[in-house]
């Protein structure tokens, strides 16, 4: 088995490349290139390992004809288009707890220094001058701060913030009240956390709908003297805005360490009254770029190596210990969706997929996963776990999942159901010997077959003589009978056929087929 190729393109901590090798994967560490040395260069790996100074562009993604993962060693990914990544079925990953600590610990030290001026007072001391009139700050014990973002890197800003004997208000609209108690925090909505809070720190990932969220209404707006800190993404705070409120007063301070365009060598902010800037070190501590750099290979590893999926952005995590026990589950899926994507004909509008026994004890995202790729191999040749919820979004597929723990026939089965303009069509399957995928029902209609190679599927009236019929045909083409599998719904009224080939059958053969007397419907399968 070839060895999956890792290209580490941003530098990082060397034990990185070490930990690829140790699990089994040939790694080459190549920093500095342009954008066209990097296209030039990646169609060989399949796996990339950035940090920030590496941007994933669609052009880098369609020369990436062999990639499968894409990991960030850190939080942030402005630099990848994930998107156009999840379409061409590259799964990207992050390391989102690496450098928390990192992180809130600089959220903090910024706090602290735009409370007491630090950097103007270090600046004019050190250039000989005794200012100490000009610097009088202000205490952060008592007041109030307002965490906007409430997630990992805001939650321990907040314990950090309490240690200080701050109070904590906050607003995420994913805080729960019973986590926002857990917190020790108040949870606010954004006006009122702008009217009352003394300092605001952000924590928030840069979306549509977080950009600018500090705009220039909100900050004329606010508490007045109100002191903001940003350590997470640049583009959260209106930067034009924000200068002429510090300039007004209206802002007593502002800590930025992230800026709308980076590297920020010009910005309109530099030179305002109580200022203070920091070239995104947020995550520059020697524990946080050894903890990611560490982190993003053993999750770049287990995914090539053991298809495990841990922290990814465009798909649903599975671990290295559940993915072997998943994996004759997810393949028999993902037959069973391309079994149902084969024969279900007409206008397609929903996809159900079923899981019953001990198929509904398993994390089935991956299982839905696996079908919408069989499934979607209908429309595209090139896809795959990653890319199929996107494809089936596209196409207005709605795709609905069931979990049944009721005890059926088998002790494990999986059942793929579509509705289409002509009705429901269904197709359920089970393990054998808990690894061994097996077709027992399509169509309604009971059969046990492997699903695998060249097949060829009929619909016929049960009558005497016709399985003679398809075999003279087939005989007559050159063409050798693996196993011959069938199934009706009553004696005499309508079979399924469903025979494995040694060969494809072309498209003369199932023409001859479907003049066969007594056939419905002939289909040619592959699998």
């Amino acid at each position: 088995m070839t060895k999956p190729k890792v290209l580490i393109s941003d530098k990082m901590d060397p034990n990185a490349a070490r930990i690829f090798e140790e699990r089994g994967c040939d790694v080459d560490v190549i920093t500095g290139e342009n954008a066209e040395e990097l296209a030039a260069r990646i169609g060989e790996y399949h796996g990339l390992a950035i940090r920030s100074s590496t941007t994933v562009t669609p052009a880098i993604l369609d020369a990436a004809t062999n990639l499968r993962v894409i990991g960030r060693a850190g939080i942030g990914v402005d630099n990848v288009d994930i998107p156009y990544a999840s379409g061409k079925g590259v799964v990207v990953m992050n390391t989102p707890f690496g450098n928390s600590i990192t992180t809130a610990e600089h959220a903090i030290a910024m706090t602290m220094a735009v409370a007491r001026m630090i950097p103007a007072a270090n600046a004019r001391t050190q250039n000989g001058e005794w200012p100490k009139k000009d610097f009088m700050g202000v205490e952060v014990t008592g007041k109030t701060v307002g965490l906007i973002g409430a997630g990992n890197i805001g939650s321990i800003f907040a314990s950090r913030a309490q240690g200080l004997k701050m109070k904590v208000i906050a607003y995420d609209p994913f805080l729960t009240e019973d986590r926002a108690v857990e917190m020790g925090v108040e949870k606010v909505d954004l006006d009122t956390l702008l009217s009352r809070a003394d300092f605001v720190s952000l924590h928030t990932p840069l979306t549509d709908q977080t950009r600018n969220i500090l705009s220039r209404e909100r900050l004329e707006n606010a508490k007045p003297g109100i002191r903001i800190v940003n350590c997470a993404r640049g583009g959260l705070i209106d930067e034009a805005a924000l200068k002429d409120c510090l300039e007004s007063g209206q802002v007593a301070g502002a800590a930025l360490d992230v800026f709308a365009q980076e590297p920020a060598k010009e910005n309109a902010l530099f030179g305002a009254p109580n200022f203070i800037c920091t070239p995104h070190l947020g995550a520059s501590t020697t524990e946080a770029q050894v903890n990611v750099a560490l982190q993003v290979a053993e999750q770049m590893a287990d995914y090539l190596v053991n298809g495990g999926v841990t922290n990814a952005l465009n798909m649903p995590s599975l671990s290295a210990e559940e993915a072997p026990k998943l994996k004759p589950y997810m393949a028999l899926a993902e037959k069973l969706g391309s079994l149902v994507g084969q024969l279900a004909h007409g206008n397609l509008t929903k996809i159900s997929i079923e899981r019953e026994g001990a198929a509904s004890e398993l994390n089935g995202k991956p299982i839905t996963g696996a079908v919408l790729a069989g499934f979607m191999r209908r429309y595209s040749d090139t896809v795959n776990m990653v890319n199929a919820p996107y494809l089936a979004k596209e196409r207005g597929l709605e795709v609905s999942e069931i979990r049944q723990v009721r005890d059926g026939a088998y002790n494990t089965l999986i059942r793929v159901s579509v509705e289409t303009d002509q009705g429901t069509r269904s197709v359920a399957g089970t393990l054998f010997g808990k690894e061994a995928p097996r077709l027992v029902e399509i169509f309604g209609i009971g059969i046990e077959a492997d699903l695998d190679g060249h097949m060829l599927y009929v619909v016929n009236d049960d009558k005497p003589g016709f399985i003679g019929r398809i075999g003279t045909l087939l005989g007559d083409h050159g063409i050798n009978i693996g196993t011959f599998n069938l199934g009706r719904r009553d004696a005499g009224g309508e079979a399924v056929l469903l025979l494995s080939l040694d060969d494809a059958p072309s498209a003369d053969l199932v023409a001859e087929a479907e003049k066969v007397d007594g056939v419905k419907m002939v289909t040619a399968l592959g699998f």
